[in-house]
């Protein structure tokens, strides 16, 4: 059964690198209210993202920015189901402040919180903080993953670690209160590290889609490499699928929005992912580094997946990508996060053959 997940406003702009798109400001109470409704209309979790510093240009994409796992632990206080995800940038926090951070959260939810784990791509977001981003850095920043993923397992799992390792040293580090129980772990690498580190330490991996606006299928090739990784590890790591979801009444209406968006797209914010993206002199083809840094060459307002259309087409292409074998969930951005939630839970998850497990709330009251 594929989950769905709503990829969190966290962000100016949302996904859509546009001046065309709506502007969505981040705040407490727009994160707040839409995982609210996505627990109300029966979403599976809500994942956050960490971003430090936005891009150049006149969308101001992403300049605005909340912080991850503060913003989590405040709603999880305000939810009761949902499973919640928060983004640590690994190299900003410590593992142990961290993994007691995530002991909190879990206090205020229960068995409902996990980790995403960031290594870090943006040199620029880091250099502000004295922090640098050079060829050491990409070229052991799964090593270091690995490392940060342990000493946090440990102190989970057994409230004390003296992990001694390459980056990380733990004298007699305690933990305590720990976790209820088990804290899933994320990660978001397309490389040959980066499913390495997911499938040997984490409970889920993000993995690309391909083809162009409708016509998206997961690259089964990187959900191989995922399920092989995962099986050597004697593990059943699972595989996420980010897709931007822009709908209406009809598929006319919906790609007027598509095109009302590229005309739109900021090229100058487009050239700044493009060339801090490229400071990873050795990314291999398959990684995130890569992909980026060849958005400028096909432009467009946004790097996710696309599915636009009328409500019962985008319930459709739903289906299809639910029934890709290995994949364990779809999480889902919205072009505006507010009409989009409700348009998903009032009239394509009702049209959904994988979600007919789903109560409909309206039908239910």
């Amino acid at each position: 059964m594929t989950k769905i997940g709503v990829f969190l406003p966290i962000g100016s702009r949302g996904w859509l690198i546009s001046t065309t798109s709506p502007e969505t400001y981040p705040t407490f109470d727009l994160n707040r209210t839409v995982t609210q409704r996505a627990e109300h209309y029966g979403f599976d979790f809500a994942l956050s993202m960490i971003k430090l510093r936005g891009f150049a240009g006149p969308s101001e994409y992403w300049v605005h920015n909340l912080e991850s796992l503060t913003l989590m632990a405040g709603i999880a206080a305000q939810t009761s189901k949902i499973q919640l995800f928060g983004s640590v940038g690994m190299l900003t926090i410590p593992p142990a402040v961290v993994a007691r951070m995530t002991a909190t959260i879990d206090s205020i939810a229960p068995g409902r919180f996990g980790v995403n784990i960031v290594t870090g791509w943006q040199p620029k977001e880091y250099e502000q903080m004295g922090i640098e981003l050079g060829e050491e850095h990409f070229a052991r920043r799964y090593d270091y993953a690995s490392e940060y993923a342990q000493v946090m397992t440990e102190l989970w799992e057994t409230g004390q670690s003296d992990f001694k390792g390459d980056f990380f040293t733990m004298n007699d580090c305690v933990l305590s209160p720990r976790p209820a129980g088990h804290i899933p772990i994320i990660g978001a690498g397309q490389s040959d590290k980066g499913i390495e580190f997911v499938a040997k330490y984490g409970d889920y991996s993000f993995v690309a889609a391909r083809g162009d606006t409708n016509q998206v299928t997961v690259a089964k090739d990187t959900l191989a490499r995922v399920q092989k990784a995962s099986a050597e590890h004697g593990r059943e790591t699972g595989a996420l699928l980010l897709v931007l979801i822009i709908a209406d009444r009809t598929d006319e209406l919906a790609w007027q929005k598509w095109e009302h968006y590229k005309s739109g797209t900021d090229l100058e914010a487009l050239q700044w992912q493009a060339d801090q993206a490229g400071h990873d002199k050795k990314a291999s083809k398959d990684s995130t580094a890569k992909a980026l840094t060849t958005t400028i060459t096909n432009p467009k307002p946004t790097n996710l997946a696309r599915l636009v259309g009328s409500y019962e087409h985008v319930a459709e292409m739903l289906d299809e990508l639910a029934d890709t074998p290995g994949l364990k969930g779809i999480m889902l951005a919205f072009d505006d996060f507010i009409t989009g939630i409700e348009q998903f839970g009032q009239y394509i998850q009702p049209a959904m053959r994988s979600r007919r497990h789903i109560v409909n709330p309206a039908k239910a009251a």
